[in-house]
């Protein structure tokens, strides 16, 4: 076996210093090289998927089902709406001027920051590797992607296919841990993008502040899903377990969090989940194939702390089994566990659901208020009022009514957090101007100076230059006029 290649601060630096270079002589700036790459990643999604599937099983245990439309179809989509769109996105946006510049024109245009790096997670390692990859590419830079060393057969079959088939000049991969990651931390990017925890994010932030880079931060948060009784509880509990527990069994950063429910209300809730969880996963989901294992044995044993804690074991009302050995625990309710705990403090990131109770639903609004601003926040009502309420009022990341997560498969909505669920935002044309800057442009015309910009300054250019930047006509003409 091969010994593993040192990748230190000298490695990045060297790697940085040759992207920056090709960036700089115009390799990645032309629509042919971003088509070209663009088409090369949809042959890596359509030739490799076989591949894909069995990397993401081995790491993750995911379902094919999961893979390959979760990540792989959504990759595709992504792809082939950049292939359609990117000259109208590369067009330069024609903005308007006003008396003030008379006579001009103005433009946006949007270029390429440079040299930026993406920083992917474990949980959907393909898709939230390649996804931000494609607007890199598609706005014209040249990237460098490190993949999470947590789900190590995708990350390896990453680096294998994006070496095979891209340009090796302006599109690298980077495999490791906290060495090579902070490593390439040290270099100066012009945009970092990074997926994953709230805790990491500070860091990646704090290494950023050092030379001014922008970020992108996809972070996650307590994502609430507010069940209303005038609801079609069937299809509603339908809806939340297949987006709990249905993608990647809890691990992902839209999943819900928690449920808000009245008193009245939870025991018909909790009864109708019990008998989808059966009809879903059989009578011993431990062994249904239908659903992803806990990433390592680091996460099991935080998920079992989670759920250990005193006063949280004895709210369980369905579900709870462990198996360590084998990275699998049961999808499990727990009803009105206290605010204070950990289950309720952090994250979740598993395939534990705690409802909390409130004597009407008015309440539920407070509680998401009290509560650090999540990546997404859900409510299944069939109340219109309700609904324009929760729209406007609840700050999240997003927000769906009467679903779960599907709002990120949109790609004419932006997809990002707000506050400590993150900053910035992708997905189609929004993945493209995360990796642009908007330049502005405005051509002058030579002709037609006039001398009342000029000193020496007098009263009338006083008047008739505040009446220029006004675009007031009327007053233009009195200045004109010798009437004002």
């Amino acid at each position: 076996m091969a010994a593993k290649k040192m990748f230190g601060a000298a490695e990045a630096s060297i790697l940085v210093t040759d992207l920056r270079r090709s960036f700089d002589d115009g390799v990645t700036r032309g629509y042919e090289w971003r088509v070209t790459q663009l088409k090369k990643l949809l042959i890596i999604c359509d030739n490799h998927e076989p591949e894909i599937v069995v990397a993401l099983r081995d790491d993750l245990g995911k379902p094919e089902l999961e893979s390959s439309v979760y990540e792989i179809s959504l990759l595709r989509n992504s792809i082939k709406l950049a292939l359609k769109q990117l000259k109208n996105w590369m067009a330069p946006e024609e903005a308007k001027t006003s008396l003030t510049t008379f006579p001009a024109s103005a433009e946006i245009v949007s270029e390429p920051l440079g040299v930026v790096l993406v920083i992917s997670a474990w949980n959907y390692p393909f898709l939230l590797s390649i996804d931000p990859v494609i607007g890199a590419i598609s706005a014209g830079n040249a990237v460098v992607l490190k993949p999470s060393e947590l789900a190590p057969a995708s990350s390896a079959l990453l680096a294998k296919l994006i070496e095979q088939y891209l340009d090796p000049s302006a599109v690298r991969v980077v495999e490791g841990a906290v060495t090579e990651t902070t490593a390439l931390l040290e270099q100066k990017w012009d945009k970092i993008f990074y997926t994953g925890s709230s805790k990491i994010g500070r860091v990646i932030m704090a290494a950023a502040a050092k030379h001014l880079t922008p970020v992108v931060l996809e972070l996650g948060g307590k994502s609430p899903v507010v069940v209303d009784s005038d609801t079609d509880l069937k299809v509603t509990v339908r809806r939340i377990i297949v987006g709990k527990w249905g993608c990647n069994n809890g691990q992902a950063c839209v999943s819900p969090d928690y449920i808000l429910t009245t008193k009245e209300y939870a025991p018909k809730v909790i009864e109708a989940m019990k008998k989808e969880l059966e009809t879903f996963y059989g009578k011993n989901p431990m062994d249904s194939k239908d659903m992803s294992r806990i990433v390592n044995s680091t996460h099991f044993d935080r998920l079992s702390k989670l759920l250990d804690e005193k006063e949280v074991s004895d709210k369980i009302v369905y579900g709870g089994e462990k198996d360590r050995e084998n990275l699998k625990i049961a999808p499990t309710i727990l009803l009105d566990v206290p605010l204070d705990s950990l289950i309720m403090s952090e994250e979740i990131f598993g395939p534990l659901l705690p409802i909390l109770t409130l004597n009407n639903l008015e309440e539920s609004f407070d509680v998401i208020r009290s509560r650090p601003k999540p990546l997404a926040a859900y409510l299944f009502t069939h109340n219109k009022k309700l609904k324009e309420r929760f729209a406007a009022t609840v700050s999240a990341g997003g927000i769906v009514v009467n679903d779960i997560a599907v709002h990120l498969a949109l790609h004419t909505l932006p997809f990002g957090g707000v506050g400590e669920s993150g900053m910035g935002a992708y997905h189609g044309k929004f993945s493209f101007d995360a990796f642009s800057h908007k330049k502005a442009v405005l051509y002058r015309s030579l002709f037609g100076d006039s001398a009342v910009r000029y000193p020496p300054y007098s009263r009338g250019k006083l008047r008739l230059l505040k009446a220029l930047v006004d675009s007031n006509i009327f007053d233009i003409f009195k200045v004109l006029l010798g009437l004002a």
